[in-house]
This record gives C-alpha cells, structure tokens and sequence, in this order.
C-alpha cells in the first residue's frame, strides 16, 4: 500500500492526461495512470507510479480498477477523469454506435467513475477532490463532433449535480474546459494551416494552449488552494468563450 495519498487520472497514456499525472506526481501523490493503451505502463513507470489498463467505456472494468487500487494502492484521494474520445462525422450521417462509444465513455464513464470514488471517499471520510475534463464545446458547439459536444455539456451538469451531493461530506467536485490545446487529438487541426487560421480566429490570445496549462489548474483544483471551490467548470481557453467575433489579429 502506498504511504502517499493516492490520485487516479484516466486517459492517461498522452497528452493531457498524462501532463495532469506529471502535476499531481509532484504535488506528492501516488499517481496511478489509466488508459486503454499499453504505453500507460511505460508513462506511470517514469513518474514512480501504477499504469493500469482500463476501457472507461466498460462500466465493470472501471469498477474492477477501483477494485484493485484499493486493495493493493490504497484509496483514491484524487480523481481526474480525463478520458474522452471525439469521432468526427457528417451530422446527417452520424453513426447511432459511434454517438454511444462516445457517450459511453466520455459521459457514462465519468459517472461511474465519479460514483465510485466518492462513495469510497465519503465511507472513508477523505476530504477528496474531483476533477472532470469537459471542454469548451460544453458551450459552444460544432456540427461535425455532435455526440463530443452532447457528452462535454453533460459533464458540466453532472459535476454541478455531484458537486452538491458531495459537498456536505468535504469532497470537491470541480470540471475544467479545456480549450484549443496541442494534443494528439488536435493534430489534424495543427497540421491544417487553413483550419489553425480558423481556430486563431476564434482565440483571443492567438496561440493554442498546451497541456501543462490544463494540468496547473486540474492540480490547483486538487490542491488545498481550491479547497472552498466546488462545482464549477473552469475554461481554459485563451478567450474563447467571452470572445462573438473574429480576432482582429488575423
């Protein structure tokens, strides 16, 4: 068992996940990292901590992960849920199947996660802290990623919800909503100059983030800096989402 308070962050493998592990590894926890490829393991091993592999869309695998942290880790004192896929498509075509992956693991997957630690953090009396990774399309929308945006504003509601079921009990449940940021995911964007132009042109401070940006807030928001902020959705987004015209930089 780990002598270190332990934190869960799920698709952990890249990206932001695995920034938000880097954070939380040197705020002192245990960090156990979660994701559906191999690579995890080689991620968590460079930051002293537990890879495991886990399908956010199977709810009896989650529960099994739970299962296992706790009895051979210790507790969950901090949980990113972060794993999340988009699968693009035309919207009069979209795929009912890749609507429910989508759902399934962005959205039905945050939930029993999010069940499951604060239940064992309430039994336990763990002053825990919760974060969700929802995203800015929570609130503005594109046609091509319906069932993403559908699964992002879900998120923003059930933290709201849990956030009031858990605060009585000391634990904090908080989302962030990440904006442009230099991800795998975004690669395509990236390699685009005429969809980057697009992107900067909707982007205050004309740059993309990165996600070492997202990782300092999701590890405020698991700090005791944060400890009186619960259910709120913080956008990290260079402006996006104050921002009703074109920049005027571009």
């Amino acid at each position: 068992m780990s002598t270190k308070p332990v934190a869960l962050v799920t698709g952990a493998a890249q990206g932001i996940g695995k920034a938000c592990a880097e954070a939380l590894a040197e705020d002192g926890y245990h960090v156990v990292l979660a994701d559906v490829q191999e690579s995890v393991k080689d991620a968590a091993a460079a930051l002293g901590g537990t890879g495991l592999i886990c399908d956010m869309a199977d709810p009896a695998a989650i529960t099994a992960m739970f299962d296992h942290i706790e009895g051979e880790i210790g507790p969950v004192a901090a949980l990113v849920n972060n794993a999340g896929v988009a699968m693009p498509g035309d919207f009069l075509d979209y795929d009912l199947d890749a609507f429910e992956r989508v759902i399934n693991i962005n959205l039905r997957g945050v939930f029993v996660a999010l069940q499951r630690a604060g239940r064992t953090m309430v039994g336990m009396g763990i002053k825990g802290a919760i974060v969700n990774m929802s995203s800015i399309n929570a609130l503005v929308a594109i046609p091509s990623i319906p069932a993403y945006c559908a699964s992002k504003g879900g998120v923003m509601q059930l933290t709201k919800s849990a956030s009031l079921a858990l605060a009585q009990h000391g634990v904090r449940v908080n989302a962030v909503g990440p904006g442009s940021i230099d991800t795998e995911m975004m690669a395509g964007v990236n390699a685009d100059p005429g969809a980057m132009k697009m992107v900067m042109s909707r982007t205050p401070m004309l740059r993309v983030g990165t996600p070492q940006e997202i990782a300092n807030v999701v590890a405020f928001l698991c700090s005791d800096k944060a400890s009186y902020i619960t259910g709120e959705t913080i956008y990290v987004d260079g402006g996006r989402i104050g921002m009703n015209y074109l920049s005027p930089g571009l």
